[in-house]
């Protein structure tokens, strides 16, 4: 028995999230319908991240035991041949029988792409958030330096989660623009229910002067939702990077 782990990526606009759900079409019951027919097996698919629905990844990892006999380096085109275009198997590796998609992770990296122009893009639809607003993103780049560290970041939680702490660590908070897309790379060991799209419409808030950046220490402080921006849309969002510590 391996444990298998492969990397892939999928455009999420198809997809109710990555977890496998009863009334709603996700990208584990898709991978799991494709292993079946590749390998003939049941198998328990282990995922990195719950991505909601109309999230993408660029770089998603998940895990799973098998009995195959096809070589690692085969797998991805076997597998490929089974999924939808808009699911890619880019790499499958033997890992240790420890390894575990989720919680051998040592930190997740996601991008939020935003789009600026005032009128929307129909070839960026679902793939960007349209903000048609002009930003300020000096600002919005010193708001992004108040969130790196170790806090409580209750204010970047949407309710109905039900986590034991809500202590994270953010390592990287980095904003940029290219033109008319605005794009945030944020870093963490761990996210809280919508954290990242919190912190993103709480950037654009900034951007855009509704919330001063030398305020993002007191809103983390207080832990209210309701002092944080808004909840960006689901679509801009990204998976891009998960870091095993060397371990994949």
């Amino acid at each position: 028995m391996k444990n298998l782990a492969l990397t892939l990526c999928y455009n999420g606009s198809s997809y109710h999230g990555w977890q496998i759900q009863q009334n709603a079409l996700t990208v584990q019951e898709v991978l799991l319908g494709a292993v079946a027919k590749v390998t003939g097996e049941a198998a328990d698919i282990i995922g990195c991240s719950r991505t909601d629905a109309g999230v993408h990844a660029l770089e998603y990892v998940c895990n799973f035991k098998s009995k195959t006999s096809i070589p690692e380096e085969k797998i991805p085109i076997a597998l490929n041949t089974a999924l939808p275009k808009d699911i890619r198997i880019n790499r499958c590796n033997i890992v240790p029988d420890h390894f575990h998609a989720r919680f051998s992770a040592v930190s997740k990296t996601y991008i939020y792409k935003v789009y600026t122009a005032k009128i929307e893009n129909p070839f960026l639809t679902d793939l960007v958030y349209h903000f048609p607003y002009e930003l300020n993103i000096e600002h919005m780049k010193k708001a992004a330096e108040f969130f790196i560290g170790t806090y409580d970041f209750s204010a970047f939680m949407s309710t109905g989660s039900s986590q034991k702490s809500t202590i994270r660590t953010i390592l990287n908070l980095s904003v940029s623009q290219s033109g008319d897309i605005v794009e945030f790379s944020i870093t963490a060991n761990s996210y809280l229910y919508n954290m990242v799209r919190i912190i993103a419409g709480t950037l654009l808030y900034t951007g855009i002067g509704k919330i001063h950046y030398n305020d993002i220490p007191k809103i983390i402080q207080s832990g209210d939702r309701r002092q944080s921006g808004i909840t960006a849309g689901a679509g801009g969002l990204y998976l891009a990077k998960v870091d095993y510590g060397g371990l994949l």
